[in-house]
């Protein structure tokens, strides 16, 4: 019974999207007294950064939530614990969090969370700290499929999304786990993908790319696994709240690439 829930919440993950949208970007790094060209880089570039102590010592996590979405303080002490497993940074890792009014432009376009980001970001890349933004949205992703839901999406170097209406949808279910492990399979998720993970812009040291989606495993379990179907269509709950974990070929992935 364990190994299929297991297997469900891998399936759940396994909705989430990823879309580089450096191509997107309309703002030219250029903003007087604020040099923003280091953080508008495209997924995965700056990866060694956020995984190694050698350019940057510390991190500082800005999380902006559309009011009534804020993340669990329980997501976050597993989305923290995550990070400093796999980072060196020995001046530490600092998350804050910030309300902001709704954009009223749901369902979002990878776009339209670009513009939000533009008019809600304050921090960047500060002498040897590194800045990462994430924003919280109070709606869906307008790639939304009646069997595929995005759950979330890392579209930048150091910049995220992740789709809160899609979020508490899917925890309200019945048997469905509950919202602070489902918070916390996407944050991790996600920032796999900051992480350069996989092959978009860490080295795959060995073969466990999913040539069927880019920017994912094929190893079973894996917390950067892309597709496990199932036919119940139910979500049941995880018992003892396990998220899942990185398989050990992305681990080494990230170890050469100057993490833990």
């Amino acid at each position: 019974m364990f190994k299929f829930k297991y297997a469900l919440l891998i399936f759940f993950i396994s909705l989430l999207s990823v879309s580089c949208s450096s191509d997107n970007d309309e703002d030219d790094g250029n903003t007087p007294g604020i040099d923003k060209t280091a953080n508008l880089q495209g997924l995965g570039d700056s990866a060694t950064q956020l995984l190694s102590d050698t350019e940057f010592t510390s991190m500082n996590i800005e999380i902006v939530y559309v009011n009534g979405f804020a993340p669990s303080e329980t997501a976050l002490a597993n989305f923290k614990s995550f990070l400093e497993e796999r980072t060196f940074k020995p001046d530490g890792i600092k998350i804050s969090l910030r309300a902001v009014s709704s954009s009223g432009k749901a369902p979002f376009s990878i776009d339209e969370i670009v513009e939000i980001e533009q008019e809600t970001r304050t921090a960047y890349n500060a002498g040897d700290e590194i800045a990462v933004y994430i924003y919280i949205a109070d709606g869906k992703s307008d790639k939304d499929e009646e069997n595929k839901l995005t759950l979330g999406s890392a579209f930048r170097n150091t910049s995220m999304v992740l789709y809160g209406e899609t979020i508490e949808d899917f925890a309200s279910r019945p048997n469905a786990p509950i919202e602070s492990d489902i918070e916390a399979a996407v944050l991790n998720h996600e920032f796999g993908h900051l992480f350069g993970l996989v092959d978009i812009g860490t080295e795959p040291q060995s073969d466990h790319k999913d040539d069927d989606s880019d920017g994912h495993c094929n190893v079973p379990d894996c917390l950067m696994r892309s597709s496990i179907e199932f036919g119940s269509g139910i979500i049941d709950e995880i018992e003892g709240g396990r998220i899942p974990q990185l398989g050990t070929h992305c681990i080494r992935d990230l170890q050469a690439a100057g993490g833990k």
